[in-house]
């Protein structure tokens, strides 16, 4: 009787390791799915600074211009055409038609012929 409690005992310590096995495994394979977004969202995090820092310096350097450029025509240009065309090149309509909403990666003819008025 003792050698079969003892034998019991030993099967159940070996189906505890598998389980124990099975777990670490787990872990580990969820350890390197963290290890890896982290990984990515550190880069990420990189690109964006310099991104940001490249704003902020083209913004330094907006602030050190005059508020106003002079055209050929004698018109005057001023930091609301700036901001507008900055606004198209981020990818927003600036015309008077789709004012604000997304362009999605297309050209628009009626904010191309806004600006190239506000140009000429």
């Amino acid at each position: 009787m003792k050698d079969r409690n003892f034998l019991d005992k030993v099967m159940e310590f070996g189906q505890q390791l598998e389980s124990a096995n099975r777990q670490f495994a787990e872990l580990k394979e969820s350890v390197a799915q963290v290890m890896e977004e982290n990984h990515s969202l550190q880069i990420e995090n990189h690109h964006l600074r310099q991104r940001l820092e490249e704003v902020e310096a083209q913004n330094v350097k907006r602030a050190q211009k005059p508020g106003k450029r002079k055209m050929a025509a004698g018109t005057e240009i001023g930091e609301g055409h700036d901001n507008l065309a900055r606004l198209y090149n981020e990818g927003f309509h600036v015309c008077n038609v789709h004012f604000g909403s997304s362009r999605k990666g297309e050209d628009c003819l009626f904010c191309l012929s806004f600006l190239n008025k506000q140009n000429g």
